[in-house]
């Protein structure tokens, strides 16, 4: 009986490291090229997650792992660092950070204990990050020095006041045509920063209720687009013109894909 082999990740850095003696585009590349792959494949690994294919996050996992491997030869034949160096701090942080785990500490709060290590609420959080995670994540780490409500109350409470300051700046303003562009003066701004404070209140209270507000949006995105290409389905099919059915038209349409959609035989049911 044949035993199928257990490749290890030792095999996967010696796999990296021939790869880059004898393949001339792996010879090529430096941690600046490398750059675009790698948000590439975590954003390839992020939709394998989100459509709950294991499959394909098992192979994008591998695609990830590459550019860590990547990286880490790079690095290690500049004689920066070492992979051995990358997982040695990796464990050393990991247990760092679970005091109560691997020592005799007490347990700490994760952002807690994180920012001892930082000098200012910003450190550390990459400069590209998607405004509803860094929103999130700012959230996170003001609530682990103790700047948070209790509960979901005053997070919801503070969503109200912002929806009225939003509609009372909305108020100023004359309304505008559809399709012209924004008067881009006093009263604008103002409104955008209003409407920036009501976003910003709504990651809080998606984050104090347990839900991550990116995660929650991708979702109703999603849910959004495979609606209205049902509204889309039925409007070919009926010979509607959607560019010029008008919203009474396009509403009644969106109210019977959502109903079909909520259906219990739908397979797209959420």
């Amino acid at each position: 009986m044949n035993k199928t082999r257990t490749h290890s990740l030792d095999d996967t850095l010696e796999l990296m490291r021939d790869l880059r003696s004898r393949c001339e585009w792996d010879a090529a590349q430096t941690h600046e090229s490398l750059r675009p792959y790698l948000l590439e494949e975590a954003h390839e690994l992020d939709d394998a997650i989100r459509l709950e294919n294991d499959k394909l996050s098992r192979e994008e996992l591998g695609d990830v792992l590459l550019q860590v491997l990547f990286h880490s030869v790079l690095a290690e034949e500049r004689g920066a660092f070492s992979f051995a160096d990358v997982a040695e701090g990796l464990i050393t942080k990991m247990k760092g950070r679970h005091p109560h785990l691997y020592g005799d500490a007490a347990k700490e709060p994760w952002e807690r204990m994180k920012s001892k290590d930082r000098k200012s609420i910003a450190d550390g959080l990459p400069a590209g990050l998607p405004a509803l995670h860094r929103a999130h994540r700012l959230q996170d780490r003001a609530a682990g020095v103790g700047f948070d409500w209790p509960d979901v109350e005053g997070p919801a409470a503070k969503v109200e006041e912002e929806l009225g300051e939003v509609r009372a700046e909305l108020g100023k303003s004359p309304p505008r045509k559809p399709g012209a562009p924004p008067v881009l003066d006093e009263r604008h701004y103002a409104l955008e920063a209003e409407l920036g404070d009501l976003l910003f209140a709504v990651v809080n209270l998606c984050r104090k209720a347990g839900v991550h507000s990116s995660i929650a949006l991708d979702k109703a995105n999603a849910k959004f687009e495979r609606r209205f290409q049902q509204i889309e389905k039925m409007a070919r099919d009926r010979g509607i013109d959607v560019p010029h059915a008008g919203l009474e038209k396009l509403d009644a349409l969106w109210d019977e894909a959502k109903l079909a959609e909520l259906s219990p035989e739908s397979p797209d049911r959420k």
